[in-house]
């Protein structure tokens, strides 16, 4: 059949007619260069030794955090809200599928029975559960995750007594996939297919259910069949409909079975343009709906680690770059009303719906790879960043609820989700943020480990038979403490980031103050045999900077160390705050009006100097004679909740 080029230059639309992914095409299909992969018989052997991976993550149930602070507080209120959720309420657009019977009463929002993302959120919560699990041991929630698993198989043995195909696992008909393979309008059923994927993927590996291996594997048949009657030709125009992560599920399924056809149905799933474009070093992102490619960077990734094709690496670690250092705002985040953007316009783009944190929550899943395969501190300063800003202050805390949009529009308010009729995929990619909070504090490779984020925590590295515990209050203090408990000496080398903002880093063992010969933005590193007792104390001095906007010298924002300092500017003429609308971009609250927001006065030089600390409130601060017409207070981003505010300022 002779390839319709036209196909790939013309505009796919949402029902509603908005732009659901510009597509900025090469039309020489042959030059695009990038080519599926074909497996010999010792393949399997020789990837999945992963040997280019340098430092790994612990597991979640090996790491405890502990003590009253921000991250534990968050934790809490997340798993109140899991466990105020009903599995059956989100099952019932499965089992009406299904030809099942069911009473419960649907959810609504973007889970409402006639939505096409219904059961999207459901995967989320699977994935939530799961890692509530590992995170913490509470039973509670792998029995959730033990019945969600039972009921989806269910719900996938009674698909082909509706005329579905074998396999099949979905709360809406197989005829939506039918509909992205003709290019008519659907709002992406392999979106939604991927979050359940990832559900059963972290059921299996989080929560020990093997269950969810079986239900996952008959899915994977079904895709192969599925996709194995498309020419390729067919199948890269179904990816002009967005498809979350599946090349990266897929290419975890190989990882865990060791069966080709997965890998082959990952690789299905690599937009051949966009990536081979990154693979080039050309930034094509401009315009481009941001959360359908960091997925794409973030399948890439894990195909390189379990085949060893450079080619792979190369996309994830330039699209790491191109995002994290040149297209994300202070608080980590990035993109306008979902969509890159040219780097010369960040001015125009302090809006209402800047920073979609679901592209946060991606966009860290991709440093964890960056950072594996070359340990940096540059890595971690943006995941620290990200985490602590955006991540962290994007959770109400009067109710747990998640914000879809981290605004940054001068004068704007956050706006959170309603527990049962919002269900936005920043509400579902929430869910998993706060039951994951530790999964980066530590890596390690054989005879290192690696203290990357300054979380109180408890570390448990069973193969070293030792026990770390991390004692702090950052970012109220800049000390932490390092105790190290173990039954038999134990010799590796202990390696303490010391991020690009510290102002020092002072380093003690055992009382004694320690020589430190690295710089800031590296690794400190303390090789010894340790001894059970053995204590290390490090003190990170902060200070308070200006951060440009982006090719906008005239917008700064405050921080104190790594924090994001917003100005808090009162209730004046509050709007409600808790947002139940379908299309959260088209709500009313993001088109009103704002206060005027001062300015600061007196040139850059000067700002720094007449910014000063509130006695008796931690990271709090007051600008002295530069507000104009006011002096305003500075609060942490992550601190500001239902009042006006603004991170960035225009300077006079």
């Amino acid at each position: 059949m002779a390839f319709d080029y036209g196909l790939l230059t013309k505009d796919y639309r949402l029902p509603k007619g908005r732009f659901y992914l510009p597509i900025l095409r090469a039309l020489d299909w042959q030059n695009w260069g990038y080519k599926p992969y074909t497996l010999d018989s010792d393949f399997r052997e020789s990837v999945m030794s992963e040997k280019m991976i340098q430092a790994k993550p612990f597991d979640l149930k090996d790491v405890r955090l502990s003590g009253d602070n921000p991250f534990t507080e968050n934790m809490a209120r997340d798993k109140a809200y899991l466990l105020d959720l009903d599995p059956d309420r989100f099952l019932h657009t499965f089992r009406l599928t299904a030809g099942l019977p069911t009473s419960a009463e649907p959810y609504g929002g973007w889970e409402q029975p006639t939505g096409e993302l219904r059961g999207h959120s459901f995967g989320h919560y699977l994935s939530a559960c799961a890692l509530m699990y590992a995170s913490t041991g509470d039973e509670v929630f792998k029995q959730r995750v033990d019945y969600i698993v039972a009921e989806l198989a269910k719900v996938q043995a009674a698909m082909p007594a509706q005329g579905y195909n074998a396999g099949f696992l979905s709360a809406y008909p197989e005829e939506f996939f039918d509909r992205v393979d003709q290019r008519r309008s659907v709002w992406a059923p392999y979106y939604t297919l991927h979050k359940i994927v990832a559900g059963l993927l972290d059921a299996y590996t989080q929560a020990g259910n093997a269950q969810a291996l079986e239900v996952l594997e008959k899915l994977a048949d079904w895709l192969d069949f599925r996709i194995a009657r498309l020419t390729s030709e067919e199948q890269q125009i179904a990816l002009l409909n967005e498809f979350g992560g599946m090349n990266e599920s897929l290419a975890n399924l190989y990882a865990i079975t060791g069966n080709p056809k997965h890998l082959k149905l990952s690789m299905a799933f690599n937009d051949a343009v966009v990536l081979d474009k990154l693979a080039r070093q050309e930034d094509l992102l401009d315009r481009m709906h941001a959360n359908t490619q960091i997925p794409k960077a973030i399948g890439t990734a894990r195909q390189y680690e379990l085949t060893g094709d450079e080619k792979l690496k190369q996309i994830s670690a330039y699209f790491w770059e191109r995002v994290a250092l040149h297209r994300s705002y202070a608080i980590g985040g990035h993109s306008d009303d979902e969509l890159f953007f040219p780097v010369n316009t960040f001015d125009q783009h302090l809006s209402s719906v800047t920073a979609e944190t679901c592209n946060t929550y991606n966009m860290l899943k991709l440093t964890r790879h960056i950072f594996g395969w070359e340990p940096s501190a540059q890595a971690m300063d943006f995941y620290e960043r990200a985490l602590f800003n955006h991540i962290l202050g994007s959770q109400d805390p009067k109710t747990g609820m998640m914000t879809y949009f981290a605004s940054l529009r001068p004068g704007h308010v956050k706006v959170y989700n309603t527990p049962h009729h919002s269900f936005w995929c920043c509400t579902g990619t929430g869910m998993e943020n706060h039951a994951k909070y530790a999964d980066t504090i530590y890596y390690h490779d054989d005879s290192s480990l690696y203290v990357n984020l300054f979380i109180a925590s408890e570390l448990t590295w069973a193969e070293k038979g030792i026990t770390l515990r991390q004692e702090t209050a950052f970012p109220e203090s800049d000390t932490t403490i390092l105790t190290v408990n173990c039954q038999q000496p134990a010799a590796f080398a202990l390696k303490v980031r010391y991020p690009a903002w510290a102002q020092g880093f002072n380093l003690i063992v055992n009382g004694e103050a320690q020589t430190v010969s690295a710089s800031a933005g590296s690794y400190v590193t303390v090789e010894r045999e340790w001894q059970d007792g053995d204590r290390v104390e490090i003190r990170l001095p902060m200070s308070l900077q200006l951060e440009d906007l982006p090719n906008a010298p005239h917008m700064v924002a405050v921080l104190y160390g790594p924090i994001v300092l917003a100005g808090a500017l009162g209730t004046a003429d509050m709007p409600e705050v808790y947002n139940p609308d379908y299309h959260t971009r088209e709500a009313a609250i993001n088109r009103l009006p704002v206060p005027p927001v001062p300015v600061l006065s007196g040139g850059k030089d000067n700002i720094l100097a007449h910014i000063k600390p509130v006695d008796g409130q931690s990271l709090t601060f007051r600008t002295e004679g530069i507000g104009q017409p006011n002096d305003v207070e500075l609060i942490p981003f992550f601190r500001l909740h239902h009042q006006r505010y603004t991170v960035y300022w225009r300077v006079e």
